[in-house]
């Protein structure tokens, strides 16, 4: 009578230990997914607004403090396009940072999840390029001096520094090919590569969370052994 109480108890604890771990893991996984939507619809509004901001926008040197203080000025809803182009672009930082604590809470270290992991760090890192490429497109006192320190630290890269400043500035002073340069990486490269990536983020997020973990496959198998869930 004693070893069948026992028995009760055990299996009883063991199957609401079960039940707590698979509606964690059902939590983390729909936290993760909406997560990874919010990225993308923060990437999209980034991307929709950069668009608008550049039928306005010189990329010149002089040109871009001015054609952007005319787009806040003179054109209808200005600040708020660029408003929401800078949420966008930093807000998909943040929220893909928090997406993947929240996959690493989750346990999601497995094969199947792959894809889903290394496409949002690839994002993070595409989502810190697009703000440092943008750093002197607003030809500012501030952007401007930042992005000489910034050029005398990539400088100092052993062998390649030079060249990679060469790159970006055009092999002169910070001046008007700068701008070109840094506006193609922001606006043709960065951009795309970040609604991209966005969408294989979701989609490999999706086709992950189909397949169960180990841990949930086996604990389910012992416990259908048990009588303690049902067949399906």
């Amino acid at each position: 009578m004693e070893a069948e109480l026992n028995l009760s108890l055990g299996l009883n604890y063991k199957s609401k230990h079960f039940a707590i771990a698979m509606n964690t893991s059902l939590i983390l996984r729909r936290l993760s997914t909406i997560f990874a939507v919010i990225t993308l619809t923060l990437t999209l509004l980034a991307a929709v607004t950069g668009v608008l901001l550049a039928f306005y926008y010189t990329p010149t040197a002089g040109g871009a403090y001015n054609s952007l203080d005319a787009i806040a000025t003179e054109i209808p809803n200005g600040t708020l396009i660029r408003s929401l182009h800078d949420i966008g672009g930093n807000g998909l930082i943040g929220v893909a940072l928090i997406e993947l604590i929240v996959l690493f809470l989750g346990r999601r270290s497995q094969s199947s999840w792959f894809t889903a992991w290394v496409s949002g760090i690839v994002l993070i890192l595409t989502g810190i390029g697009l703000g440092w490429t943008a750093m002197i497109l607003d030809w500012s006192q501030i952007g401007y001096w930042r992005f000489q320190i910034e050029l005398g630290a990539i400088e100092a890269i052993p062998r390649i520094g030079g060249w990679l400043r060469d790159v970006l500035t055009g092999g002169g002073a910070v001046n008007t090919t700068t701008v070109q340069h840094l506006y193609t990486l922001h606006s043709y490269i960065l951009a795309i590569a970040a609604v991209v990536l966005a969408i294989v983020h979701l989609v490999s997020l999706l086709y992950a969370s189909k397949k169960p973990l180990p841990e949930e496959s086996s604990d389910s198998k012992s416990l259908k052994n048990m009588g303690i869930v049902g067949n399906e």
